[in-house]
C-alpha cells in the first residue's frame, strides 16, 4: 500500500506486508495474509507477524479483521489491540479457521464484531 489513490478499493496482495501500528503509534506487526468468508465475500481476519527479527521467530496469529484500521497518515493501520491481548488470545489449533467456537471465543476476547452476522 505505498501509494495513495482515489480509490476505497486496494489489492490483497497490497495488504500483504502492511505494517500495523498501535493508538500510540507503535508497530505492533505486520499483515502476512487475509482469511475470507466465502460465503459472504467479506474479510474474517489479517494473519499478522509478530515479534522476530527481519522475519525470524515471527509468530503468526490470526486477529479479526473488525480490529484493524487504516490510517492515510501512517501508511498502514491502527488498533486498539495490545501485545498482551494476542498472547491472551483463545489458543488455536490447526483447523481454527472452520472451528466456529474457536471464532466466537476469539472475537469475544478481542470485543470484535462477529463477521458471519
Amino acid at each position: 500500500m505505498d501509494h495513495v489513490t482515489q480509490t476505497n478499493l486496494v489489492s490483497s496482495s497490497d495488504v500483504n506486508g502492511t505494517e500495523v501500528f498501535g493508538r500510540d503509534g507503535s508497530h505492533i506487526g505486520t499483515i502476512d495474509h487475509l482469511m475470507i468468508d466465502k460465503q459472504s465475500g467479506k474479510v474474517a481476519y489479517a494473519v499478522m507477524g509478530f515479534g522476530g527479527f527481519l522475519g525470524i521467530g515471527e509468530d503468526h496469529r490470526p486477529v479479526p479483521w473488525s480490529k484493524l484500521h487504516y490510517d492515510l497518515s501512517k501508511n498502514g493501520f491502527v488498533t486498539d489491540i495490545t501485545e498482551q491481548d494476542v498472547k491472551g488470545a483463545p489458543e488455536r489449533q490447526e483447523n481454527w479457521h472452520a472451528d466456529r467456537d474457536w471464532e466466537q471465543r476469539t472475537h469475544d476476547h478481542y470485543r470484535a464484531q462477529n463477521y458471519w452476522l
